[in-house]
């Protein structure tokens, strides 16, 4: 997608909630697997990207699970108080509370495990349906105006509504704060399309990773992406999720006409096909389900997470996206980069549908990392479906523009777990 802010070369959990007693005290969050040192590509991005070490990366990663499962567990008991959770800058989890019947209780359960609490003035659902109130209030403005706005999100961290647009100076209904209307481009779209190739005959060598390139081919068209997380169906079948844009031919998933998915070697071309598009789905979500060739089985039966050709991280988990929470992606063009989620449940227009319920991220996806993997820790988190920046032939150029300006790259992500709830018994390879 040279012209795309999908960041595709094509065209950007579940954890349990955990026991609450009546007084919202939470149970302690379950150990996670033991995880050996993170991969030397994988250690150097979080240095690099978040400035801190793979200790302090993997200890931010577990509280922020921490934080979902309780933030779970507060919404539902205690909805008329509870006004979201996140990890600050230092990396503390913060609850936010609103005064009113519960309130103590959930305070105390918060500060019971080391939670900091911040009084707000404005309940979870009470942002929720601000945003969905803007959301209406759009439908009734003019269309340069509608034509202008490229989403909205809670924004849990100033117990506000933040609205995104492509020019200052928009009318806002009274209920939206100023100083939370952020000025971004509208993201592009278009596929970056492969040379028409013959595939190669033969058996694809070594394990398939998510991280890895693939190029899907339907007719003349012949696109490139990056693998997501190996997993399983609900008859046990072997299958790759993936972004929905990187189907070529989404009317035909599933159907014997079904785009293919084949090995990307060096040079562009194409390997074996290792499978095919069993399910695509590209509006309010974007994802795809590559139902994989019976010879190339053994092949993505791991649950592995690389920069392709290098030494992976395995995937112990499922999680949920957290604001403040550290996050990398790994992708066929750029490898790992990491960054810090920004906004999670959000709507954002990308090209021309509205990506719902999407996470963002403070990272850099370049055209052939669409359809990678986003990790929190060593658990999957989503898949990485579009890109602010996705214009530039290189990532230094957009973060340096972003030291500049203040306004970094941007990547947009399809939770995992809405894809798991999409499609009952898909499961996601882990330990």
């Amino acid at each position: 997608m040279r012209k795309a802010a999908v960041a595709a070369s094509a065209a950007a959990l579940v954890l349990g909630p955990l026991a609450m007693t009546a007084s919202a005290d939470p149970a302690p969050a379950p150990s996670p697997a033991p995880a050996p040192g993170l991969p030397a590509d994988l250690a150097a991005a979080v240095q690099r990207d978040l400035k801190m070490s793979t200790d302090e990366y993997l200890r931010r990663a577990a509280l922020a699970q921490q934080v979902a499962a309780f933030s779970t567990n507060a919404q539902q008991q205690y909805p008329d108080v509870f006004g979201g959770a996140w990890l600050d800058n230092a990396g503390k989890a913060v609850v936010a509370l609103v005064p009113g019947q519960g309130q103590d209780a959930v305070r105390q359960s918060a500060q019971a495990v080391g939670f900091q609490v911040k009084d707000v003035a404005k309940t979870q659902t009470a942002l929720r349906d601000e945003k969905n109130a803007f959301q209406q209030w759009l439908t009734g403005q003019p269309q340069d105006v509608a034509k202008s706005v490229r989403g909205a999100v809670i924004d849990v961290v100033n117990n506000t509504v933040a609205v995104r647009v492509d020019q200052a100076g928009l009318p806002m209904p009274g209920f939206v704060d100023p100083a939370r209307v952020i000025v971004m481009a509208a993201p592009p779209q278009g596929p970056d399309t492969l040379p028409q190739a013959t595939a190669v005959a033969g058996e694809g060598g070594g394990p398939a990773a998510a991280g890895d390139a693939y190029a899907s081919q339907a007719g003349h068209t012949s696109l490139r992406c990056s693998l997501g997380f190996n997993g399983v169906d609900g008859n046990d079948n072997a299958v790759n999720i993936t972004a929905g844009h990187c189907d070529p031919n989404i009317p035909a998933a599933g159907t014997g006409d079904a785009p293919g998915v084949f090995d990307l070697l060096p040079g562009d071309h194409l390997g074996p096909q290792v499978g095919a598009f069993e399910k695509s789905v590209l509006g309010a979500q974007d994802y795809s389900i590559v139902a994989i060739n019976d010879g190339a089985r053994d092949r993505f039966s791991n649950n592995l997470v690389r920069v392709p050709g290098q030494g992976p991280i395995a995937i112990t988990g499922v999680a949920s996206p957290v604001v403040g929470a550290p996050v990398c992606k790994s992708g066929a063009r750029t490898g790992f980069s990491c960054g810090v989620i920004n906004a999670v449940d959000q709507t954002v227009e990308v090209g021309d549908h509205d990506l719902m319920q999407s996470f963002s991220a403070n990272i850099c996806a370049l055209p052939g990392d669409s359809g990678g993997p986003v990790v929190s820790g060593t658990m999957a988190l989503g898949i990485s479906s579009a890109s602010t920046v996705a214009d530039f032939p290189v990532c230094e150029i957009p973060e340096l523009l972003g030291v500049l300006t203040g306004n970094g790259p941007q990547l947009f992500v399809q939770p995992l777990d809405l894809v798991l709830a999409d499609n009952p018994g898909l499961r996601v390879r882990t330990n």
